[in-house]
């Protein structure tokens, strides 16, 4: 299985994925599910894959096929990051049928995320069908793969005026808790940020199995939780107000 994430705020973007790729309790292999894309001073793309790994693979060997033979579509020509989605929807959708097997899954989605020069920075989930969905200020970010966990973290704390510090942190708290509740999820874990109008980007932060910020990071997490729970209201105090409450309202 598979956990990506990325945050799209004022500020700019940050991305998160996991490595663990898993056929089977005796198959598992790393393999990076962040891939960037760019031209510096112009463009830059982020894209994040969660899915069927030969269709994942086989999408971004295309997508770099593309680029290097300056097809009439490709990453470095479209004219909108809209239209990036479309292309890689596209990409995607022409794997997944090249391959396709009765009774066999080889579907695959994508994140595709960054910014064009004259527009703004976004961040764009592709379907297996290839259409997609993007972010908005209600909804700053986007996950693929097992998202269930570390949605919780992310709608408590993000906001679109967030800074990329803060929400790199949520979203490798986010990936935290996805490790903690799945072991089909695991290191290494690569975070990537995009600041707003840099058209610029490093490579990502790679943390390995064994990495002392990510462990002290886990158990930070854990203790302010179990904190705060220790500091919650007790069930007396829910009884009486239980109790109040039929008293102006009558029983229900």
């Amino acid at each position: 299985m598979t956990y990506c994430v990325a945050v799209s705020v004022n500020a700019g973007i940050v991305f998160c994925s996991d490595s663990l790729t898993s056929a089977g309790v005796d198959q598992i292999s790393t393999y990076s599910k962040m891939f960037r894309f760019g031209v510096d001073g112009e463009r830059q793309f982020v894209i994040l894959s969660a899915g069927n790994l030969a269709t994942t693979q086989a999408s971004i060997a295309k997508i770099k096929t593309d680029i290097k033979q300056n097809a009439d579509v490709n990453l470095y020509n479209v004219e909108s990051l809209e239209e990036a989605a479309d292309y890689l929807g596209d990409v995607s959708r022409e794997q997944q049928e090249k391959h396709q097997v009765e009774g066999k899954n080889f579907q695959a989605s994508f994140i595709i995320g960054g910014q064009i020069a004259g527009s703004h920075h976004s961040v764009v989930l592709v379907y297996p069908e290839g259409n997609h969905i993007t972010t908005s200020r209600d909804t700053p970010y986007l996950q693929i793969g097992e998202s269930k966990y570390g949605k919780p973290i992310l709608d408590r704390i993000v906001t679109p005026d967030l800074d990329l510090d803060t929400c790199a942190m949520s979203a490798l708290v986010s990936m935290d808790s996805t490790l903690k509740s799945n072991l089909s999820v695991g290191p290494p874990i690569e975070a990537l940020t995009y600041l707003t109008d840099s058209f610029l980007m490093d490579k990502p932060h790679r943390f390995e199995a064994d990495s002392d910020f990510l462990r002290d990071l886990s158990r930070s997490w854990d203790a302010r939780l179990k904190e705060a729970f220790r500091q919650m209201p007790p069930l007396s105090w829910a009884a009486n107000w239980d109790k109040s409450s039929r008293g102006q309202n009558g029983a229900f």
